[in-house]
């Protein structure tokens, strides 16, 4: 498996993790709690775990093109729902 993490500081963690996690579940299987949530993709597995201020994306796929799509799909929506905040996702590998 193919991994990599962002981690986003922003006062808003816990509710774009929620955003992010009842956006997708219409269409994917997906499970929340108050501190993780967890999505499942086809091309891979995204899980989001809010500390504080923070927002910690951990993503795995199959293979690196996976992955890169992967990371394109979760931080399009992310940067959609922060678009009162200017915020930057860097992918590191894990």
């Amino acid at each position: 498996m193919n991994k990599s993490t962002a981690e986003i500081t922003t006062p808003l963690a816990s509710r774009y993790m929620t955003q992010l996690c009842k956006h997708f579940q219409h269409k994917l299987p997906v499970t929340l709690d108050d501190a993780s949530g967890h999505i499942a993709f086809s091309i891979g597995d995204c899980r989001l775990h809010t500390d504080g201020g923070r927002l910690t994306l951990s993503l795995a796929s199959p293979d690196d093109a996976q992955l890169v799509q992967l990371q394109d799909v979760v931080g399009r929506h992310l940067l959609r729902f922060a678009f009162r905040e200017t915020m930057e996702i860097v992918w590191r590998p894990a």
